[in-house]
C-alpha cells in the first residue's frame, strides 16, 4: 500500500511538472505556434515583407492550393496595418489560372512604388525537351516583375521581363539556353543608389549544377517608366559564383552589402555547410567560394540543405539564419538559429556564436525562407513551414547580445540560484536551492569552471542525483575515443544526456563549460570556453534533444562537487548563448 502511495505521488509530481513546462512552452515567443499567421491558399513560401512610409506591412508570397511545384502555383500579396495581427485579403500579382509564377521578392522604392520580382513560366513549358511527361515548371522561364503604386492593393496590369544574359550554365540546361532555368530567394538590397539581388541559374534539371548570379540596376529606385529600367547581369563573363569542388548543389544565393565596393554572398550546399564568397568590385568579380566560416581562421558553419539567409539592419549590423548542424539533406530545419555579424576593418564579417531563435516542439516540423522586418528599432522575423507562414517578434536584447558578444564580460545575474567558488582539496556538499530543477522558467543551466588532473572517464564532477534517479549529474566521459564532459538529467522515469564535443576537455587547463538545458525548446546545448559546440567532425549535431514529456529534475538539495570543480553557478533558467559567453569572458571566480 505504501509503495502504491509513493508511486502515485511520483506520477502526480511528474504530471504536474510536465504541465508546467507545457504552459511555459505554450507562452514561449520562440515557439513558432505563437507567431501571427500570414494568409495563404494552402502551400506557402517566401513570405517577404516591405514596410511602407506609413508603417503598413506589404507581404509578397508564393502560394497555391496544391503542393509545392504543382500547377496553379502563383504569387500574391497581402497587407497588415497592425504589425501582423490582421491581414487584408490576398491579392493576385499573377493569377493561379496562368503559367506558374513563383519565388517572389519585393522591393520598396523611395517614392513608394513596390516591385515584385519572380520566376514566371512565360512560355508555358511543362515538359522537358523530347518528352511528353509533365514536370515541375516553377524554376524556368522569365525573370518577370510587376509593380504596385498603391501599397500592394493592386498590381500593374502589364507584366515586364528582365533580360537575362545567356551564359555557359544556361547552354548546359535541358533547353540549351533557349529557356533560362533558375530561381531566386534574395530580397533586393540597396547600395549607393543601386539595387542588387542574387539568384541561382541551374545547369541540370532538377536543381543541379547551381551557379550564383546577380542583377544590378542603377535606376530602379528613381526611374518611373518601367520600359526604361536598366538591368545588368553580374559577374562579368560566362561563369557565375561557383566552386566545382563544392559539388553540384550550390543554390539560393543571397547578398549583403558591405563597405566601399564590397558585397558578401552566401548559398546552400549539400555537404553540411553553407558556402560564401566576397566581391570587392560591386559584383563584377568574386572570390572562389568556400565553406562559410565564423571569421578568418575560425571553424565552418554547419547547416543542412536549407536556406541560409543573410540580413543587414539599418544600423549596419548583420544577421545570419541557419540550423547549426551538419545534415546533408533537406531535413533538420528545426530549430532555427541566428548569428550576429560585425564588419571588421579588413572587410570581412566576424560572426557570433548562435542563439536559438525559433523552434517547434515537434522536431519533424520544418521552417525556412525567413525575412527580417525592421521598424523604429524593433525587429520581427517571418518563416514558413510550407503550409503555414507566420511572423514573430524578436527580442532586441537577444540581437544586441549577438552583436556585442565578442566584448561581453559581464556575469549574468538573472535566474542565478547558486554561485560557489571551490578551492578545497576534498569534495564539497553545497546546499542547492529547492527551486533548482523545477521547470517553472523553462529550464536550467549548470556552469562549471574545472581543472582536471586527469580526463579519465567516470569521475563525478557535480551531482544532485538522488537514489530515485531524479536530479542532474555531470561526469567525465569519452566519445569517439576522446575525453568529454557528460551531463545527465533524470526525472525518475527518463534520462536525457549529452556530451561536450570530443577534444574540448584538456587536463591541467582551467576550463569553462555551460550546460544549457532548455526544456521549453527541448534543446540541450553546451557552451565550452565560449564556443557553442556543433559536433565537430565526430557528430552531426553539437546539441541534443530533451524528450517533450520530460518532468522536473529536482534532486538532492545537497549537491556533490568534486575538488576539480573550481567554480559552480546554477541557474533556474536556460541561459542565452551570449550570457554564457559573457560569464566565460568574465573569468573564473
Amino acid at each position: 500500500m505504501r509503495f502504491a502511495f509513493l508511486f502515485f505521488l511520483l506520477m502526480t509530481a511528474t504530471a504536474a511538472s510536465s504541465a508546467d513546462i507545457q504552459t511555459v512552452r505554450a507562452a514561449d515567443p520562440r515557439n513558432i505556434a505563437n507567431g501571427l499567421r500570414i494568409p495563404c491558399e494552402g502551400y506557402v513560401d517566401q513570405p517577404y515583407v516591405v514596410v511602407t512610409s506609413n508603417g503598413d506591412w506589404v507581404c509578397t508570397l508564393t502560394t497555391g492550393k496544391g503542393l509545392e511545384g504543382q500547377p496553379g502555383q502563383h504569387v500574391m500579396s497581402t497587407v497588415s496595418k497592425d504589425q501582423g495581427k490582421t491581414w487584408s485579403a490576398l491579392v493576385d500579382i499573377e493569377p493561379e489560372t496562368g503559367p506558374e509564377a513563383s519565388w517572389v521578392t519585393p522591393l520598396l522604392t523611395p517614392y513608394g512604388r513596390i516591385y515584385a520580382f519572380y520566376t514566371y513560366n512565360g512560355d508555358n513549358i511543362v515538359t522537358l525537351p523530347n518528352s511528353d511527361k509533365r514536370v515541375r515548371a516553377d524554376t524556368h522561364g522569365w525573370y518577370a516583375f510587376r509593380y504596385s503604386d498603391d501599397a500592394g492593393a493592386t498590381w500593374s496590369a502589364q507584366r515586364y521581363r528582365i533580360p537575362i544574359r545567356v551564359t555557359d550554365v544556361d547552354r548546359c540546361n535541358p533547353w540549351r539556353g533557349e529557356v533560362c532555368h533558375f530561381w531566386g530567394i534574395d530580397k533586393p538590397k540597396v547600395k549607393d543608389g543601386k539595387v542588387y539581388f542574387a539568384f541561382t541559374k541551374l545547369g541540370k534539371y532538377f536543381m543541379l549544377d547551381g551557379e550564383g548570379w546577380l542583377i544590378e540596376s542603377d535606376n530602379l529606385l528613381t526611374e518611373r517608366d518601367p520600359d526604361r529600367l536598366a538591368f545588368k547581369l553580374l559577374p562579368d563573363g560566362e561563369k557565375g559564383v561557383r566552386n566545382p569542388a563544392l559539388g553540384s548543389v550550390q543554390e539560393e544565393h543571397n547578398l549583403a552589402p558591405l563597405a566601399k565596393s564590397d558585397l558578401f554572398c552566401v548559398f546552400r550546399l549539400e555537404g553540411g555547410t553553407p558556402g560564401q564568397s566576397y566581391s570587392r568590385d560591386n559584383g563584377a568579380t568574386w572570390s572562389l567560394p568556400e565553406p562559410m566560416v565564423y571569421g578568418p581562421g575560425k571553424r565552418t558553419f554547419k547547416t543542412p540543405r536549407a536556406c541560409p539567409k543573410l540580413f543587414v539592419t539599418a544600423e549596419g549590423n548583420y544577421l545570419f539564419w541557419y540550423h547549426h548542424h551538419g545534415g546533408k539533406r533537406w531535413g533538420g530545419r528545426n530549430p532555427a538559429f541566428l548569428s550576429g555579424g560585425t564588419l571588421k576593418d579588413d572587410g570581412l564579417i566576424q560572426w557570433s556564436e548562435p542563439e536559438l531563435v525559433l523552434f517547434d516542439p515537434n522536431p519533424a516540423i520544418r521552417m525556412s525562407y525567413p525575412d527580417l522586418i525592421e521598424r523604429d528599432g524593433k525587429f520581427w522575423i517571418t518563416e514558413t513551414q510550407k503550409s503555414v507562414a507566420r511572423v514573430h517578434p524578436l527580442d532586441r536584447t537577444l540581437l544586441d547580445g549577438l552583436w556585442t558578444q565578442a566584448v561581453a564580460t559581464n556575469v549574468c545575474l538573472r535566474g542565478l540560484l547558486l554561485e560557489k567558488a571551490n578551492s578545497g582539496g576534498t569534495p564539497a556538499r553545497p546546499s542547492v536551492p529547492q527551486t533548482f530543477g523545477d521547470l517553472s522558467h523553462g529550464g536550467l543551466t549548470v556552469e562549471l569552471w574545472t581543472q582536471l588532473d586527469s580526463a579519465a572517464a567516470g569521475q563525478t564532477l557535480f551531482s544532485t542525483m538522488d537514489e530515485t534517479g531524479v536530479g542532474v549529474r555531470v561526469t567525465t566521459a569519452e566519445l569517439a575515443g576522446q575525453p568529454t564532459l557528460f551531463i545527465e538529467l533524470g526525472d525518475g522515469n527518463r534520462v536525457a544526456a549529452w556530451h561536450t564535443d570530443p577534444g574540448v576537455v584538456k587536463p591541467g587547463k582551467l576550463q569553462h563549460t555551460a550546460f544549457i538545458c532548455d526544456f521549453s525548446s527541448t534543446v540541450l546545448s553546451v557552451i565550452a570556453d565560449g564556443v557553442f559546440c556543433d559536433g565537430g567532425t565526430a557528430r552531426q549535431y553539437g546539441w541534443g534533444r530533451i524528450p517533450l514529456e520530460f518532468g522536473e529534475v529536482k534532486g538532492s538539495f545537497h549537491a556533490f562537487l568534486a575538488p576539480s570543480v573550481k567554480g559552480l553557478r546554477l541557474y533556474g533558467r536556460a541561459l542565452r548563448t551570449s550570457e554564457a559567453i559573457g560569464n566565460f569572458r568574465a573569468g573564473a571566480f
